[in-house]
Formats: C-alpha cells, structure tokens, sequence
C-alpha cells in the first residue's frame, strides 16, 4: 500500500435510528390501511410501505466522507486537498448560519439536517467558482484537522 492514498480520516454520516422506526410505523400503517381488502393485501401494503419509507432514509439519510493524503471525498465528489483553504469548524448558531441565511447557491453543501455541527472549507482554486464546501460531520475538529494535513 503506497502512503500516497493513506486514508486520514472516515466518517459515514447514517441517518438516526429514530428515522428507522419511524419507517417500521409507516409500512404498519399502510398494512393497517389494506387490513379490510384481506391479510394479503396487508402483507403487501406492508412490505411497499416499508420498501419505500426505508429506500427514503436510506438515500437521505447515507454520506460517506473520507481524507487521504490528496483528496477530501464527500460522497461521489473528489476534492484535491490543494484546491482547498483553511479549515473552519462550525458549531451551533454559527453553523445554521451557514446552513441558512450564509449559504451561498454556488457552494458545494453536504448537510444533513440531523447533524448541528460542521466544516467549512474556501475553495482556493481560481478555475473553480465554488466558493466553499460546507460539510456537516459529527467530528468537526477531527475532519478539520486531517484536512490540515498531518503536523511536523
């Protein structure tokens, strides 16, 4: 394994559990909805229910960041570290700020609305017109500082 793609930092953002049951309700639901039209209508109100509430937090509810010694990986998106500034680490107020009435449409954001804190990172590059990429992460410092790159 060359160090080139040492991987410094994972995180994999999952949507909360609570979601999870929130789903179990709504595939229970529709079965209760079908319970007139017979116990197999319900049975399969009950696994379309649950398919679809589950394929919807699945997909809201699933990002995976990564940090290697070039590249911050959010999602499908590859960022070389050299395109990026400092690192700001965003905690409550200040991160809803930049959630909401700070954000810019050109900026790259990978929010979850579960997670309140984040990082935020200026794009240096003169070729690319994103602004910043706003992050949210459940280690903001951790992310922020393998973003930095490993100190001498």
């Amino acid at each position: 394994m060359t160090t080139r793609n040492a991987l410094s930092y994972e995180e994999r953002l999952s949507a909360p559990k609570v979601w999870w049951g929130i789903a179990a309700l709504f595939g229970l639901s529709m079965a209760l909805v079908f319970l007139p039209y017979g116990g197999i209508a319900a049975l399969i109100a009950m696994a379309v229910g649950l398919g679809v509430a589950g394929s919807a937090v699945s997909s809201q509810g699933n990002l995976r960041i990564r940090v290697t010694s070039d590249l911050l990986v959010i999602g499908d998106a590859r960022i070389p570290l050299t395109a990026l500034g400092e690192p700001e680490v965003l905690e409550g107020e200040e991160a809803r700020a930049w959630r909401t009435y700070k954000a810019d449409m050109r900026a790259h954001l990978a929010m979850r609305s579960y997670i309140t804190t984040a990082v935020r990172v200026e794009v240096v590059d003169p070729d690319d017109p994103t602004p910043y990429i706003y992050v949210s992460t459940r280690t903001p410092q951790l992310l922020a500082d393998a973003l930095r790159g490993p100190s001498d």
